[in-house]
């Protein structure tokens, strides 16, 4: 094209940022980008519904430490992609969502698919809103990359009307934008805040939950002394993966929230001895103020400073280490799991206990220094959390979703080629995005997946078993589909699993065939566990 084009100089300032794989579903309103792609060097990874790509910018984000990029077409397309912002926005997870747009000059006049689309995605966002022109285009890009970045990391949503894109933009050097600074932490009141505790826990929230994430609060316990745990759960304080840390919880006296949210993941303050004290260091003053109305006075100091420069500053702090014992009987707890589980079998022949179907997986897991494992589901998913762990976990997180999965395997292969990718999910999920497996097959994205068949949706199950009894058990009821088939039929790999003995060499027979692969293991359809010693 001899015309420099809107859709150029976005596509030209995305590379720039390094932002060079894009998540996609095809459309109208997005042609000139995909042509633009052609000559910026931009990989499209072309997926079969809009909330996959999303799924997948999501997914990318947390492995990579980059902005994960979706584009979808506008109206309909948009609103498909505008559900899977809530998971991207309650992990923390930087993303930016370019949904094509109506032309300008049509606002107003019932144009094809117009939708007050920025209005949509809003509340989901950081920052929503809708290129200018052809030569703000750029400008938008790289302000968009910046907001989902800054502080507390979250999803930008950015709408393209189609004459920006076709439109003749001014050839200029790519914008450079400055990201929000804040202030660096001053180590002195923590030191003195945790000075006479005698159980002090530090609490991090969802992006430090990532492989950087993890490591940051590793150093930061080393230096200190006291326990730094990373909660992203939907279960909140009865995390699986956290195994009897709620008891731990409770027994603190002294909690510093550092990026951590006062939610419903600490029952809203109430998971807290009613004497224990706290301090907090977050990015958003209004982090505050629910700190506040949950535990009042015992809020004695708050912080406005980046959650990460936090945790390299406060390792290098001159700590006087924290008693040994209680970070000690911390780990300890978190890493307790029931002995019952080394011997748990399925309740009939071929169903597997989930500890059966799971724990053979963590071989795979730990045979490589950066392997991947993606969880989702209900019930099936708190017990992989317990059973399995890697140096990068992707959840579904403290949206609470169901569905992701599928799509967070092909990006954990996307950000990780060379490492294990298991993924983990109930039946119900897998029933999201199975096309997904048609994604993969086309662009070479192998993995294994995990799909734990106990025929219902096992959380509602439970809960109808438990509050209204089995008479009234209604609508939770699924078929033991052989999704395993489903894959072969899109190309992958399928295999049904129905003996303990036969987990893990599926799991390899699945992975050697370097193709997307699913292994249906049918399992009893137990509650996810609830872990106190």
């Amino acid at each position: 094209m001899s015309k420099f084009r809107g859709a150029d100089a976005l596509a030209a300032s995305l590379v720039a940022e390094g932002l060079t794989k894009v998540f996609t579903l095809s459309g109208n309103h997005i042609m000139p980008l995909f042509d633009a792609a052609f000559d910026a060097g931009i990989e499209l990874i072309h997926v079969r519904h809009e909330a996959a790509a999303v799924h997948m910018a999501d997914a990318y984000a947390r492995l990579t430490g980059k902005v994960g990029v979706a584009l979808v077409t506008g109206g309909p397309g948009h609103a498909n992609a505008v559900s899977a912002l809530y998971t991207a926005a309650m992990a923390e997870s930087p993303v930016v969502l370019l949904s094509g747009h109506a032309p300008t000059n049509q606002l107003g006049m019932a144009a094809f698919q117009e939708m007050r689309q920025a209005d949509l995605a809003a509340v989901l966002c950081k920052a929503s809103g809708i290129a200018g022109n052809a030569n703000e285009v750029a400008t938008n890009l790289v302000n968009a990359v910046r907001v989902a970045k800054a502080g507390r990391p979250g999803p930008v949503h950015l709408s393209l009307p189609t004459d920006v894109l076709e439109n003749e933009a001014a050839k200029t050097d790519v914008p450079r934008i400055e990201g929000a600074k804040f202030p660096s932490l001053d180590h002195h009141p923590v030191l003195a805040f945790f000075g006479a505790a005698k159980r002090p826990l530090i609490l991090c929230g969802p992006m430090c939950t990532s492989k950087e994430g993890r490591v940051l609060m590793a150093g930061l316990e080393g230096a200190s002394g006291i326990p730094v745990v990373g909660m992203e759960s939907p279960r909140g304080v009865g995390d699986p993966s956290l195994g009897a840390f709620a008891q731990m919880l409770s027994q603190a006296d002294a909690v510093m929230l550092l990026g951590k949210r006062t939610d419903f993941t600490l029952k809203f303050g109430k998971a807290f001895a009613a004497d224990c004290q706290f301090i907090q260091v977050d990015t958003d003053r209004s982090e505050f103020e629910r700190t506040t109305r949950a535990v009042g006075d015992r809020l004695k100091g708050v912080t406005i400073a980046a959650t990460f420069a936090s945790l390299e500053s406060l390792a290098k702090a001159p700590w006087t280490p924290a008693s040994a014992a209680w970070r000690d009987e911390v780990r300890s707890a978190i890493a307790y799991r029931p002995a019952a589980w080394d011997t748990a079998t399925g309740s009939v022949p071929g169903r597997l206990h989930p500890a059966q179907a799971l724990r053979p997986l963590q071989a795979m897991l730990d045979e490589h220094p950066d392997s991947v494992f993606v969880c989702d589901g209900g019930e099936i998913g708190q017990w992989a959390q317990a059973c399995l762990h890697a140096p990068n976990r992707v959840l579904n997180g403290v949206a609470g979703s169901i569905g992701a999965a599928l799509p967070f395997a092909l990006a954990a292969r996307a950000a990780k080629p060379d490492a294990p990718v298991i993924a983990v999910m109930g039946d119900g999920t897998f029933g999201f995005h199975p096309a997904e497996i048609d994604t993969a097959v086309r662009h070479n994205l192998p993995f294994v997946a995990v799909v734990g068949n106990d025929a219902r949706w096992n959380a509602e199950y439970q809960i109808q078993l438990r509050e209204y009894g089995r008479e009234r058990l209604i609508g939770c009821e699924l078929l033991p589909t052989r999704y395993d088939q489903v894959a072969v039929g899109f190309g992958g790999f399928g295999e049904q699993v129905t003996d303990a003995s036969q987990v893990l060499p599926a799991a390899r027979r699945a992975a050697a065939s370097k193709l997307p692969a699913v292994l249906n293991v049918m399992i009893d359809g137990l509650a996810a566990p609830n872990i106190s010693r």
